[in-house]
């Protein structure tokens, strides 16, 4: 059954370059919002708005009936979460818990448990899409937990995302974002090096990117990051540090299941080359720096 629109109050915590599009959305669709983020100040245009800021998230818990989490490690999961006076210890029975962070599968499994034993409703529901699905509410938003939550909480996660999908049970969201990320830093291994390519041969790469952009090697990376990394623009829709710790969680699951992901180590090796040289705080488009363009 899904929620009553006027008795819903969400909560929001992690207010960053996704996080504050997304949470920005209901108060669009008219929800009541409250929010909170380790700095105060990212939440100056949602509280100009109308947002409720409170100082803690287990203080965001204790004042609403849905929860949505999105921040930035494992360990900021966990300690928002099941942490003393924290959000499982605050929130009343019968709320719903939404993490949106690209997490472990077996912190979700935790979480979920946990959650149980208080008459907590608790999913896992890491996006797809960037900075830019978020400030458009295109985002993927692949889903683990129970049917029933999950049909109850779909009109919130439709505020936010287009491709909406429950691939299972608790951590079945965490996993399938880790399938988008192996296959995401193979597309960018691919295009740095092709356009890299493309420079060193003498090509105009922009006149390169238009022919291979609508052809066999077309995706949507490609073509939203290619004329960036061509032009030298790497400002953040995704950091490299937080793509590095997904690529961590990827490697560590595949391990346990005896997966060797070559293409994969190769991307978080190149990636961790260009963090140790400064680019921790740019855009995943950096990663052409690796090759010395």
């Amino acid at each position: 059954m899904a929620l009553i629109k006027n008795e819903t109050r969400v909560g929001f915590i992690g207010l960053g370059i996704m996080g504050q599009h997304m949470a920005g959305h209901f108060l669009d669709a008219g929800y009541g919002l409250h929010v909170h983020n380790r700095t105060k100040s990212k939440a100056d245009g949602l509280l100009g708005r109308g947002a409720t800021w409170h100082d803690s998230p287990g203080e965001v818990a204790a004042n609403t009936n849905v929860v949505i989490t999105m921040v930035g490690y494992p360990a900021d999961v966990e300690g928002i979460y099941l942490g003393d006076g924290g959000i499982l210890a605050r929130a009343k029975a019968g709320t719903y818990v939404i993490d949106m962070t690209t997490s472990e599968p077996s912190l979700a499994v935790r979480i979920f448990k946990a959650a149980r034993k208080k008459g907590i409703h608790s999913l896992d529901a890491p996006v797809s899409g960037g900075d830019i699905g978020a400030r458009e509410a295109r985002l993927s938003i692949m889903v683990g937990g129970d049917k029933e939550d999950f049909d109850a909480i779909l009109p919130l996660f439709e505020v936010m995302g287009e491709n909406i999908r429950l691939q299972g049970g608790a951590g079945a969201g965490q996993h399938t974002k880790m399938c988008n990320q192996i296959v995401v830093a193979g597309n960018m291994l691919a295009a740095a090096e092709g356009l890299t390519y493309a420079m060193r041969s003498g090509l105009d790469p922009q006149a390169v990117l238009k022919s291979i952009g609508t052809g066999a090697a077309a995706s949507f990376l490609l073509n939203t990051f290619g004329p960036k990394m061509i032009t030298g623009d790497f400002a953040p829709g995704f950091f490299v540090h937080h793509f590095i710790k997904d690529m961590t969680i990827a490697l560590k699951e595949a391990e346990t299941m005896g997966i060797d992901l070559p293409a994969l180590k190769t991307a978080k090796g190149l990636y961790d080359q260009i963090a140790d040289a400064g680019a921790r705080e740019e855009g995943t488009q950096a990663l052409i720096k690796a090759y010395g363009t």
